[in-house]
């Protein structure tokens, strides 16, 4: 039997061939609801606040220094992630 006379394998040949499962799995909506909830939760947080940032005292809108806290962890999981494979 030759390579191009074979119809099955992992090239995604029909039903179930290959890794995708679909658009919505459970973690995939569970990330995206706890990706929406944390961005109501940052931007019903307006009001201005003090930061200390080692030394200096920021005041800024606290929506932006949770969405950098968000974005810096984000970061850091996706590093640690990465390096793990």
């Amino acid at each position: 039997m030759s390579p191009s006379a074979h119809s099955g394998g992992t090239n995604g040949g029909g039903k179930g061939g290959g890794k995708r499962q679909g658009l919505l799995t459970p973690s995939r909506v569970t990330v995206a609801v706890l990706g929406v909830l944390g961005l109501v939760f940052i931007f019903e947080n307006t009001h201005h606040t003090k930061i200390r940032l080692l030394i200096p005292e920021v005041t800024m809108p606290l929506w932006t220094a949770l969405l950098a806290t968000a974005v810096i962890g984000a970061l850091c999981g996706a590093y640690f992630v990465r390096r793990r494979k």
